[in-house]
Parts: C-alpha cells; structure tokens; sequence
C-alpha cells in the first residue's frame, strides 16, 4: 500500500473546494467531489494524529517534556 502524502493531499483538497466553490458541478458531480473531499480529509486526520503520536513518543523517551524552556537556561 502506498504512503498517503499529507501535502499532496492538502493541495488535492484545496482543488476541490476551489471546484465546488466554483459551483459550475452538476449535482452527481458535486457528490462525486464531495465524498472524495470526505476521504481526503479522514486521510489527512489520520496522519496529523499518527505524527502527533510519534512526536509524543518521542519526547517522551527523551523527557523532552520535563526539561526547562531554552530562555529559562540563564
């Protein structure tokens, strides 16, 4: 399975929205664009919420959370 590419995705989006704005679509269009917009931004959720997740994981193992800001370093 391929690797959804999150900014590739967000432009695809953004196409479609400019599309239904455009509102030249049929109605069967229109629904066509609309349910392809639902799946892109499940997509995009989905992998906000994974690298959320990694991120948190990481900072964890390096107890990123516990250190003190770089401007409290005086």
């Amino acid at each position: 399975m391929k690797k959804f590419d999150f900014n590739k995705g967000l432009e695809d989006l953004e196409e479609i929205v400019k599309t239904m704005e455009s509102g030249d679509l049929s109605l069967e269009d229109s629904l066509e664009y609309f349910s392809r917009g639902v799946e892109l931004t499940k997509q995009c959720q989905s992998a906000l919420t994974e690298a959320e997740q990694k991120i948190l994981l990481l900072s964890d193992q390096d107890n990123y959370s516990s250190e003190s800001p770089l401007e409290d370093l005086d």
